[in-house]
């Protein structure tokens, strides 16, 4: 049997460190849940915000297509860079006080884009813009994987839910707000107004680094293979949804205007309907693992995101293709935020950071893959390759299962913990 292992980072290094944990009083567990969605919400409203602006941005520096993907491609640079290191930090430091600093960091650059006034400082914006991007995301998943173990039940879903709320309100409310303020003066109001609310919770975050060391004893057998490399293909899961998420966010809606007809409001509901299904789908995610079990949610959400990336790309109706974009949101809705939990459970924040890190790789390779088959095999073809990685995905899922890889017991649901099945289950 494998020795117990703890969701929470140990002991806090450093005076100051220790003091502050020591002086901020450990919040109640519905208070600290509340406060970790918020923290989910606000970094997707953040960066959905962000995603309406991006072509005001762009003609504000003068890039084109070529131009602005290079200059998009440091945002996931950025990103990729800070999150092993913010792994270290919140394994020493404490995952609450890392995510209340990352944070800070998010609402403070995400004004920078729109101050940029050439592609050179644009680039440079979008890099310090994505490695606060990577810290929250690897900060935020560390404590709710705490929350969850506190909880002893599903809770990851509803976070990983707050933050597609969040995106998909940011990104409608960025399409109003494009209308009325100029690109700096929104994000200046955007940044603004999310420090004054990561102010309110940071005594609850930095407080949760205070609570006792949950000790979860691991109820199956240690990995036959090495923990890293199942933490690699933990990242290849997650990495499969990062992929499709990102192909639809980027080429969706260009999909269905240029290869369907659509106009440019329908076109723009692909998207919409996506994250919709998505956020949908992780809210219900908990449910869903109770009922099914971890193994069947997961084997059939990839077998049914791939079903509905094919249903996109070979019709030649909207409303059909339409139907797919939210198939394929529903399908993909649990993979990352369980293989998170799983690589958590393995691995605690390192694990988390790595296979987050793994994951990302998607949204970086994935928009200029499928551009370059675009150009040459025409773009339904190159969205298929979404339903490829998720099928790919499928059987990951059954090279971790066959190494036995599981959540601690306590962050199962009682009434089912003799069916061996995984009973966590997955915000944002």
């Amino acid at each position: 049997m494998s020795a117990p292992f703890s969701l929470r980072a140990r002991v806090p290094v450093g005076r100051f460190v220790r003091g502050a944990a020591g002086r901020a009083p450990a919040p109640s567990l519905p208070r600290l849940r509340a406060a970790v969605a918020a923290l989910f919400a606000l970094d997707g409203f953040v960066f959905g915000t962000w995603a309406a602006r991006v072509p005001d941005v762009a003609t504000r520096v003068g890039a084109d297509h070529s131009t602005l993907g290079l200059a998009l491609l440091c945002l996931s640079l950025g990103a990729l860079a800070c999150m092993q290191l913010t792994g270290a930090l919140a394994a020493r430091l404490g995952p609450g006080l890392v995510a209340a600093l990352a944070a800070v960091a998010v609402c403070a650059t995400a004004v920078l884009p729109g101050l940029a006034a050439s592609v050179p400082a644009l680039c440079a914006a979008l890099l310090a813009f994505g490695a606060a991007t990577g810290a929250v995301n690897v900060a935020a998943n560390s404590v709710g994987v705490q929350v969850e173990a506190r909880a002893g039940r599903p809770v990851l879903s509803g976070l990983h839910a707050a933050f597609s709320f969040g995106g998909l309100g940011g990104a409608l409310l960025g399409g109003v707000a494009a209308t009325v303020l100029a690109v700096p003066a929104h994000l200046v109001v955007v940044g603004g107004a999310g420090l004054l609310l990561t102010a309110l919770l940071v005594p609850v975050l930095v407080g949760a680094d205070a609570a006792p060391v949950v000790e979860l004893p691991v109820r199956e057998e240690a990995p036959r293979r090495r923990p890293t490399a199942v933490l690699v293909v933990l990242g290849c899961i997650a990495g499969a949804t990062a992929y499709g998420e990102g192909a639809l966010t980027d080429w969706g809606a260009l999909h269905l205007r240029e290869d369907l007809g659509a106009t440019s409001g329908l076109a723009a509901a692909g998207y919409a309907g996506f994250a919709l299904a998505m956020a949908c789908g992780r809210l219900a995610g908990g449910s869903l693992v109770a009922r099914l079990g971890e193994q069947r949610l997961l084997v059939g959400g990839t077998l049914l995101a791939a079903a509905g990336a094919l249903l996109a790309v070979t019709t030649s109706s909207v409303a059909v293709a339409l139907a797919g974009f939210g198939v394929v949101g529903l399908g993909l809705a649990n993979v990352f935020p369980l293989a998170v939990a799983r690589a958590g459970a393995l691995g605690g924040s390192r694990g988390i950071a790595l296979s987050t890190t793994v994951g990302y790789t998607g949204l970086l390779g994935g928009p200029p893959a499928i551009g370059f088959l675009a150009a040459h095999a025409g773009l339904p073809v190159a969205l298929g390759t979404v339903a490829l990685l998720a099928g790919a995905a499928a059987v990951l899922v059954a090279v971790v299962d066959g190494d036995r890889v599981r959540v601690p017991d306590v962050v199962l649901a009682p009434v089912h913990r003799a069916a061996g099945d995984l009973r966590l289950l997955a915000v944002a």
